[in-house]
C-alpha cells in the first residue's frame, strides 16, 4: 500500500493516484491498538552503553506521540488534498487572468502539493517507526544495527539510524 492511499475513511473522496484505490491503515482498521504499547516489552528495547533502560511510561509516551503525529499527519494531508481539489477546480477558470494571476495560482498549487507530499513522507516514517515500535527493530540502527540511542528516539522517534550513521549519510 502507498501513502498516496492511505486513509482514515474509505468513503472519501479525494485525489487518490490513478489506478490505486484508498484503504485505511492496517491499525487504523482495526481501530488501534493491535499490538500497541502493551505489547511492547520495555527490557527489549535497545539502549546505548551509560542509558538508563526503557520504562512502560516511557514506552507508552512515545506510542502516544507517535499516534497522536499520526492523526495530525492525516489531518494535515486531508485538509491539503482539500485546497488541492479547489486550486485545481479554480485552475480551470482563467477566464480574464493575467500572467501575474495564472502564475500565483500556479505557484499556490505546487506550494499545497509540496507540502501534501511531505505530509505523505512524515506519515510513511510515523507509520514505519510505529510498526517497528509494536513490532520488532525499534531503536536498533538499519545501517549498522547498534543501538539508536534512547535520547534520540524520545527526541526523535521516527529515527531510524543512529547518530553515526545520519553524519555518514547526511555527508553523502
Amino acid at each position: 500500500m502507498t501513502t498516496t492511499a492511505r486513509r482514515k475513511n474509505t468513503t472519501e473522496t479525494a485525489l487518490v493516484a490513478p489506478g490505486r484505490t484508498r484503504t485505511p491503515a492496517p491499525a487504523q482498521a482495526a481501530g488501534r491498538p493491535a499490538g500497541g504499547a502493551e505489547s511492547v516489552d520495555p527490557a527489549e528495547l535497545p539502549v546505548r552503553p551509560g542509558e538508563d533502560p526503557w520504562t512502560s511510561g516511557e514506552v507508552h509516551e512515545l506510542h502516544a506521540e507517535l499516534i497522536g503525529e499520526l492523526e495530525r499527519l492525516q489531518q494535515e494531508i486531508d485538509a491539503a488534498e482539500a485546497a488541492i481539489t479547489g486550486l485545481m477546480r479554480d485552475s480551470n477558470d482563467g477566464a480574464g487572468d493575467d500572467q501575474v494571476d495564472a502564475g500565483t495560482k500556479n505557484i499556490s498549487r505546487e506550494s499545497e502539493l509540496a507540502l501534501a507530499n511531505n505530509a505523505r513522507d512524515s506519515l510513511a516514517q510515523t507509520e514505519h517507526a510505529l510498526a517497528r515500535l509494536e513490532g520488532v527493530g525499534f531503536g536498533v540502527c538499519e545501517s549498522c544495527g547498534q543501538p539508536i540511542g534512547k535520547a534520540r528516539l524520545q527526541a526523535f522517534p521516527r529515527a531510524t539510524l543512529c547518530v553515526q550513521c545520519k553524519a555518514k549519510q547526511e555527508r553523502r
